[in-house]
Parts: C-alpha cells; structure tokens; sequence
C-alpha cells in the first residue's frame, strides 16, 4: 500500500517535470525561437537603413552596387523613400528629382547630373535593369541632403539626413546588443568596450542604438558614456504672426502706385503685380518695375512690410499649357523668377495662374514641384492661388490642391466669385457658407494642413440688374457701395450668408445686392481663428472702405 502511494507521487511528480518541459518548449518557440532564427537567417541582398529605420523588408527593388562600386536604388524606392515627386520626362529623356534646396536632373543617356542650374560629372549615371530605372544615390548625398554609408562587412546602406538630431556615445564594457529591451531577446550584434554607437532613443534602463555596422537594438543605459550631440534637429522658422496680405494690382500698362507717406492698418505683407507672362513668349516674364516699383519696394521695407510680388500668367491659355508642357520652358520661367526675386531682394514670390487646361493640371504641379527648391535655395517664400474646388474645367478643374498644399510653403484660396460677371443667375460674390463648405472640402478631402492656407477675401461686391428676363452684374468696390444705392435704402442681414442685402426696382428694373461691409468682412476673417488658417489677403488695395483695415487686423488678434 505504501509503496503504491510512493509509486504514485513519483508519477505525479514526473508529470509535473513533463508539463515544465513542454511549457518552455512552447515559450521557447513562440518567443526565442523566431528571433534566433530572424537573426541566423542568411540574408543576401543589401540592407538599408534610413534614419535609423531598417526599411529593407519594404523596399520594391533590390539595391546593388555596381562595377565602379556606385550604389544604385530604383526609381519607385527613391520615389517611396526619399522623393515622392520624382518625375520621369521622357520628352526630354531625363529624371528630375527634388529635395529641400535641391532639383536634381539627370539625362538618361549620359554620366551627368545637373543641380540647380550647375552640371557635375557622375562615375556613373542613370541604369536600367528588367526595365526599370535605377539612380546613383551614392553620388547624391548633397542632392537628399543626406550622409551615405555603405558598410560592405555587414553588406548594409545607412542614409542619414543631415537635418535631424545626431547623437553618438561610447560603451564602457563588452555587450550584446539585443533586438529587444530583454536580456532574453536575440543578439543583433555584439560590442567591445570603446566602441562608437548611435544613440536613438533612450527607454529608462534600456536606449535604442545603432552600431556600426548598421545593426539596430537595444543596450542597457548605464554602459552609455560620453554622449555628444554631432548635430541638433534642423528647425524651419515658424510664423508666429498671422499673414495679413493685401494684393496691389495694377495693370502692365501702368506704373506701380505710389504709396509715400501712407501705411495700412495690421497689414504685414503686399503683394504688388510686378510680372507677368509674356504671350507666346516661351516661359518669359515682362517685368512691370522700374523706379516707381523700386520705390514702391523701399516704401514697403520701411514699414517693415514684406513683399510677394505677383507672377500672374494674365490667363493667356495657350502659353500657359505651352510652358507647362516643356521642362525646359518650366525651366526658363523658374529662372527668370529667381533672378527678379534675387535683383529685387524680394520676400516671396505669389504666383496667380488662372485660366489653365484640365489637362494640364498635373504639369502645373510640376511647375510648382520645380520652382519651391530654387526659391528656397534663395531664402524666398512661395504662395500660390488657386480657386474653389469642383467648379470649371479651366477655372477650378486645373489644379491639384493636395500638391500645391503640400509643396508650397502657402496655397492662397480665393474665396470669392461664387457667383461671378458671367453667371447666368445672380447672387453672393462670397457667402460665408460657400466659403466654410470649400474650406472643409480643402481640410478634409484634399488633405491641406491648415496653417499653409491664407484665406482671400473680397473688397468688392457686385450690383445685379434684371430687366425683361435678363441678367447682367457691374463690379462694386467696398468704398462705394454706399453711393450706388439709393439713399435709406434698407437692408437685411442674411445670417447664412453672414451679409446685409438691398433690392429694389427703379424705372422697371430690378436691383439686387449682397454687400461686402465691415460686418461682413469681419465673419469671414473669424474663419482664420476658427480652422486656425494662416491669415488672411485682400484683394484688392484701393477698393476697400476707410476702417476696413481696423476690423481685419481686431478680428486676426483677438
């Protein structure tokens, strides 16, 4: 009997041994077992690393490096990792890609790659494998503004952007460096006392690093020493001041206004119509400057103004679809851009394109794509119009709102015309609802950060008359408003719209108007505050009423 029981708790005692066994043989395969094998996995291709991320599962095409030892990785990875923009012209049989500063372009038949207008000799240039494109990364760091290591030991690419925070520090003893913050977690590599890592991220008893041979773990903290900062993230100056724009137009014909001895109220950057397209002229611009704009500039900067001189394209269809078409037209323009923006040390460049081809809607964005480096190499900010979505082929259909949002440092929405000179029904220039409804659609559908749009309000209205059935409209400036309509004609405050409007009949016609008055205005400019916009631009200078510039600039501070 009593050796039955013995015989007994030796069985149980066994068994509880076996479930142990088999418990850790389970915990084993589930958790150590797939790292130990991720780690010992043979791997034959060429890793990279990007700042400090290993992307190499996520690359669409192998790297390689080829007989000259130049490292090659293929369009759709440049376009995944480094440039989304990168753009094939296979009119011009070249590649052009962009990047901060830089606008790279590369012909497809030759060793040559030509930066910002200066044209470098490459060991080697653009290659073709299984029919794809491949470029030159390695002799193209200042192009990504990157630093490029190839670790040929561990067969492993380290790009390092040379605008973020760069930490190094040494170990002070012999360690592994583990793939996950646990002494249980397989070894990525393996450190000697004194040896140089990359500091990542620091995790309380654990910091993230990278060794030199381009392995990515985890270290204990306390072996970190001599930590030194090689290089602080680069910060891009933020506007803290709300954009308070005005636009001063004036014809080619004419000579720019003088405005001696004035100041406007709150304003803090005009934009005078300084050039335009030349027709037919094969990406020219006609400079409309001279003394008087010269002048017109001193005005400005001594009261600490900034000037973004107007590019407009005077709606000229035809040229513009032609210029659009042709790099080396784009190109011709750009330069010609930059050059004025440097010859008259402006401080941005706003650029009014109008009237353009549906069709032609991507090649504008290229435009835009081409023009932001060369202007950011010259320290100059770029601003871009454009219209309410979901209107005209030519006046609405033509641009690519998420791109231009994206590329341009402003996208300048000009909220106005909702019913313009040749609707066939009369109403609002600008409704406070039309203009909340397309500021949605541009938040939301076209995805635009909200501190990249100004908002353009106008300083006009329109008068409508119907006679016998038929529609026709006269441009009202804000100023006089008052002296077209009749004298104690009432008005009705429409609280949609968020403006006071008049109708009246005389000698059988019937007047209509939706008026753009102070209260209106300051509706519009509470939008700012409300989706926390960049500002505001009025057009346009000597159409508004004398306080107009008080209730813009009260409403922008609140």
């Amino acid at each position: 009997m009593r050796k039955d029981k013995m015989n007994n708790k030796k069985l149980v005692f066994f068994n509880i041994i076996k479930i142990i066994i088999f418990l850790c043989l389970i915990i084993f395969i589930f958790m150590v077992a797939p790292n130990y094998v991720k780690t010992n996995k043979k791997v034959d291709k060429i890793s990279i690393i990007i700042n400090n991320n290993n992307v190499t599962e996520r690359l669409k095409n192998s790297l390689y490096i080829n007989d000259k030892n130049v490292i090659y990785m293929s369009i759709d990875d440049i376009q995944n990792f480094l440039d989304k923009y990168v753009y094939t012209d296979s009119k011009e049989k070249q590649i052009i890609t962009t990047y901060g500063e830089k606008i790279a372009v590369l012909p497809l038949n030759e060793s040559t790659i030509k930066i910002n207008n200066s044209t470098f000799n490459l060991i080697s240039g653009i290659e073709t494998k299984e029919n794809k494109f491949y470029l030159p990364i390695s002799q193209m760091a200042n192009v990504y503004n990157m630093e490029i290591t190839y670790v040929k030991e561990s067969k492993t690419i380290i790009l390092d952007s040379l605008d973020r925070k760069l930490v190094r520090a040494d170990i002070s003893k012999n360690t592994k460096v583990k793939y996950k913050d646990t002494i249980f977690s397989k070894t990525e590599d393996s450190l000697k006392k004194g040896n140089k890592v990359v500091v990542i991220d620091e995790q309380g008893k654990w910091t993230k690093v990278r060794t030199s041979l381009g392995k990515i773990g985890y270290i204990k903290s306390s072996i970190l020493q001599n930590k030194v900062i090689v290089r602080e993230k680069l910060e891009k100056p933020i506007r803290k001041e709300k954009v308070n724009m005005v636009w001063d137009y004036y014809s080619e014909y004419v000579s720019a206004p003088s405005r001696n001895n004035t100041t406007i109220e709150g304003i803090n950057i005009v934009s005078p119509s300084f050039f335009s397209l030349v027709k037919k002229g094969k990406g020219d611009i006609s400079e409309n400057v001279g003394q008087s704009g010269i002048n017109y500039i001193n005005w400005a900067k001594s009261n600490k103004y900034e000037v973004w001189a107007m590019v407009s394209n005077n709606s000229y269809i035809e040229t513009t679809s032609e210029i659009l078409n042709s790099y080396k037209l784009r190109e011709n323009l750009i330069n010609q851009i930059v050059n004025v923006a440097n010859k008259y040390q402006l401080d941005g460049i706003n650029i009014d394109f109008e009237n353009m081809n549906e069709e032609d809607k991507n090649l504008f964005s290229r435009f835009i794509i081409e023009l932001k480096p060369r202007l950011e190499e010259a320290g100059v900010i770029l601003s871009v119009d454009v219209t309410a979505p979901d209107g005209g082929e030519t006046w609405s259909l033509c641009y690519d709102r998420n791109v231009i949002g994206e590329v341009a440092d402003y996208i300048v929405f000009m909220a106005y015309d909702q019913y313009g000179s040749s609707s066939p029904k009369e109403g609002t220039t600008a409704g406070y609802n039309w203009i909340e409804t397309n500021l949605s659609k541009l938040l939301n559908r076209e995805e635009i950060e909200s501190q990249k749009i100004i908002l353009g309000i106008p300083l006009y209205t329109r008068l409508w008359k119907e006679q016998n059935g038929k529609i026709t409209s006269q441009t009202v400036n804000m100023k006089s408003v008052n002296s077209v309509l009749p004298q104690n004609i009432s008005k009705t405050w429409n609280e949609e719209l968020k403006q006071n409007y008049v109708e009246y009949k005389q000698n059988e016609v019937t007047y209509k108007m939706w008026i753009e008055d102070e209260d209106s205005i300051r509706e519009k400019v509470g939008l700012v505050k409300k989706y926390n916009l960049a500002g505001v631009a009025s057009w346009e200078k000597d159409r508004e009423s004398p306080n107009i510039w008080t209730v813009i600039n009260e409403e922008l501070n609140k």
